[in-house]
């Protein structure tokens, strides 16, 4: 194991290296953040690193390793999306509302990765209230792309995603909404899952969408993903999602045999305004697996046109509900001079606090829910949502696996979309889907475009079929090489937009 590059390293090469006593957890924690202080001021993908409790839960790691413990994530240095609740952490979900706010208690999935001991290297950027689909909505900074600091790494989870490509970590958590997860691991070449809606409980986890959000892990590999969502996922009573259903073993489950898997190739999802390269590099992997002994099936998903205006109907009217508790009297930003009314103080905490994308979604949802309205947009959009349930439905009885791109293009440039709030939205346009059925999806490498950015390859399954998309994307990891390829940094240059 090379200490000097953790870039290099994976959960499973740092797991068999502890577990032989060749390094310490105090080791390779001073390691990463010996890494994270050359390199963050390039990508900029953490909001603070927590230097002291890592140390602290290292050395409690390496006592547990020396009483013989064996554990899969025992010792590995990981990071949380600022939208976890960590006890005596500042937790801002990137936002100025919440800039000095200590969560009395954990996220449900932060005590699962204590108790495995993790060790917690830091907390990461992302767009604000997880609204955004590039990190430049973070009111703290944008993150920068590993690959090309003039790019965005994508969103919401953005700093999640650019912390592993980064080296800065071996595993990361976010959230996916509408793509949140699989859109920064395809723009950053890593690994990223969003579990089945209710597989991982979402307790502890500041809400912006409350019946699409879904965490899930981040890594380099399809195996460390399955090591991590093996951690997190399980039944939590706090959580009323959650389902009470059995965790299976993800890494027993890996392998390596995808024949006679039955691989659903949408219509759809190769339609005008995807980018060559991307439909080049998306083909070739479906053809990877079909070598492997895949059987390829063609499909239709008809409603994919109105994923996008029924995704930004639920989630605003569900951003609009869940964020009026962001009013100056709780927790939080207060905004207001002696004498001034309680609407006038609600009116200066949200303005000072709140971004314009903010803003422009709680007012999007407000509309979508008011008297006259309702009917017309947000009832509308529920029924079309089940109608792409349907779609999904449908397929999945002719195939056992959808593959498709993750992105319509890789990374695009910081700013270049900023002005256009549309063709923002568009940047999800194969991601919300899976989010609006509640199903699996994971995102991995699968080539690079002409000028070096990664593309993804998205695989989606059935509710709780994160075994059979975990399994396809494994056996595509063991035929190629895309996951290993790793990004070169230069210390401490900050790229455009910074």
């Amino acid at each position: 194991m090379n200490l000097s590059d953790p870039s290099s390293w994976t959960i499973a090469t740092a797991r068999a290296a502890l577990d032989l006593r060749e390094v310490s957890a105090t080791e390779l924690a001073n390691t990463i953040l010996e890494r994270i202080a050359t390199v963050e001021p390039s990508v900029h993908a953490l909001l603070k690193v927590t230097h002291e409790r890592a140390l602290a839960d290292a050395a409690a790691a390496d006592e547990r390793l020396q009483r013989g413990e064996r554990a899969p994530l025992l010792g590995i240095p990981v990071v949380l999306k600022d939208i976890f609740a960590t006890r005596g952490i500042t937790t801002t979900c990137g936002s100025r509302i919440l800039e000095n706010f200590e969560p009395p208690y954990d996220s449900d999935a932060a005590q699962r990765l204590a108790r495995a001991g993790s060790v917690l290297i830091g907390k990461t950027n992302m767009d604000e209230f997880a609204m955004g689909s590039s990190n430049e909505n973070s009111a703290f900074g944008l993150a920068h792309n590993p690959w090309d600091p003039t790019r965005v790494p994508g969103g919401s989870s953005g700093g999640s995603a650019a912390a592993v490509a980064a080296g800065e970590c071996l595993a990361s958590l976010g959230t996916d909404t509408g793509g949140s997860i699989r859109l920064p691991a395809s723009y950053c070449g890593v690994s990223g899952i969003k579990p089945t809606y209710g597989r991982v409980s979402r307790y502890g986890v500041i809400a912006y969408a409350s019946s699409l959000d879904q965490v899930g892990p981040l890594a380099w590999t399809v195996r460390d993903l399955a090591a991590v969502l093996g951690v997190i996922a399980g039944h939590d009573a706090r959580d009323s999602t959650s389902v009470p259903r059995d965790v299976p073993d993800y890494v027993a489950g890996l392998t390596g045999d995808v024949a006679g898997l039955r691989i659903g190739i949408p219509r759809e999802y190769f339609a005008e305004g995807i980018a060559p390269d991307v439909e080049r590099a998306t083909r070739a992997a479906i053809k990877t697996l079909a070598d492997h002994g895949a059987k390829l099936v063609e499909i239709g998903l008809p409603h994919t046109d109105y994923a996008i205006a029924t995704y930004y109907l639920v989630a605003t009217a569900e951003a609009s509900s869940n964020l009026a508790r962001y009013d100056g009297v709780r927790f939080g930003l207060r905004r207001a001079q002696s004498g001034d009314s309680l609407l006038e103080m609600y009116r200066q905490t949200r303005d000072a606090g709140f971004g314009p994308e903010v803003k422009r979604r709680i007012m999007l949802g407000t509309y979508a829910l008011s008297a006259g309205y309702y009917e017309a947009y947000y009832s509308k959009a529920l029924q079309v949502r089940t109608l792409i349930r349907r779609d999904f439905s449908e397929a999945f009885a002719r195939c056992d696996v959808i593959a498709a791109p993750t992105a319509p293009t890789t990374a695009f440039r910081i700013g270049e979309k900023v002005a256009d709030p549309l063709a923002m939205y568009l940047s999800d346009i194969f991601t919300t889907s899976a989010n609006l059925a509640g199903l699996p999806a994971l995102s991995i490498p699968c080539g690079f475009d002409a000028s070096g950015l990664p593309i993804g390859l998205q695989l989606i399954a059935p509710a709780f079929g994160e075994e059979t998309v975990l399994r396809a994307g494994d056996a595509y990891q063991r035929a190629t090489d895309w996951h290993r390829r790793r990004p070169t940094l230069a210390a401490g240059r900050s790229g455009e937009g910074a």
